[in-house]
């Protein structure tokens, strides 16, 4: 499997490597691992592991569940560090590049039986949802939007995903 791959899964399926929004932390650390960072405030949680950021809130039982998470494309744009990919991910979908071309991705998604449709229109980010899942794909329309210069050729490019978010 491929990284691009595992990016079409989680915006079509929902889930990483099986855990999903309603999951326990515990469920989510058996499938993504133990190297996480934890950012606990107002009653709520969230889980840090760099590509995947999840977050928690509690459930009618009062146990924390996972009330949607996110895939950070764009934390992995300045040389993905070891651990900014769960060892989980590396492990079933191999290297996970720099960035990821839109184009690519939809290209993928397709090929799963889904589409993307534009959801929201920003100066510098769109956002597509995927038919069927509900993710919301963020993709960079304009690297400097604000015209502050000339934007790092080495940086994000427009076409690039920044998130894949799920709620």
């Amino acid at each position: 499997m491929s990284a691009l791959e595992f990016y079409a899964r989680v915006a079509t399926r929902c889930d990483v490597l099986g855990a999903g929004t309603g999951a326990h932390p515990d469920g989510w650390e058996a499938a993504v691992g133990t190297d996480f960072l934890d950012v606990p405030g107002g009653g709520l949680l969230r889980r840090d592991y760099g590509l995947v950021e999840i977050d928690f809130a509690p459930d009618p039982q009062g146990r924390m569940s996972c009330s949607g998470f996110g895939i950070k494309v764009h934390r992995l744009l300045y040389g993905p560090s070891p651990s900014a990919v769960p060892a989980p991910l590396s492990r079933a979908y191999g290297e996970f590049a720099s960035r990821v071309p839109f184009g690519e991705l939809q290209s993928a998604v397709r090929a799963l039986g889904h589409t993307t449709e534009i959801d929201d229109v920003s100066r510098d980010m769109h956002r597509y949802r995927v038919s069927g899942s509900g993710a919301r794909v963020h993709v960079i329309a304009d690297p400097d939007p604000y015209g502050s210069g000339d934007p790092d050729p080495a940086g994000h490019q427009a076409g690039d995903v920044w998130s894949i978010d799920v709620w």
